[in-house]
């Protein structure tokens, strides 16, 4: 469910990325679906989340992302703090207690942790 999210959030992203300054105004069918699709995916998470913080940032990083695909303030540092927030209490969910391992991942950047949820989430399934 988390990785399902996640695709959709950045997919989502990288479409209002490609937008000119000042966004779309929520007028592009492709970007409205994706945002449809990516609220859908939250309240999986809603439902199933073991935490509230990751319910809390789950949302947040939605919010942030609907708000970029709508063009109404589409801060970048903003986006990418909630992002942040959204992985670090998404690991918490699924190991919490364990320590991040150094695979390219640390609790202030987000960054590799997709690929270190897929690790993890392998090792779990044995596929």
């Amino acid at each position: 469910m988390i990785l399902k999210f996640l695709d959709i959030a950045f997919r989502v992203q990288k479409a209002t990325s490609a937008l000119p300054h000042g966004g779309s105004g929520g007028a592009d069918n492709a970007i409205t679906e994706l945002v449809e699709d990516m609220w859908l995916a939250h309240a999986e998470i809603d439902l199933a989340a073991r935490t509230e913080p990751l319910r809390g940032a789950a949302y947040r990083f939605t919010a942030r992302l609907t708000e970029a695909a709508r063009g109404e303030g589409a801060d970048r540092a903003v986006l990418h703090r909630a992002q942040v927030e959204f992985m670090n209490a998404a690991y918490d969910d699924l190991w919490p207690g364990q320590r991040r391992s150094a695979e390219g991942s640390s609790a202030s950047d987000g960054g590799g942790l997709g690929l270190l949820v897929r690790g993890r989430l392998r090792e779990r399934t044995g596929s």
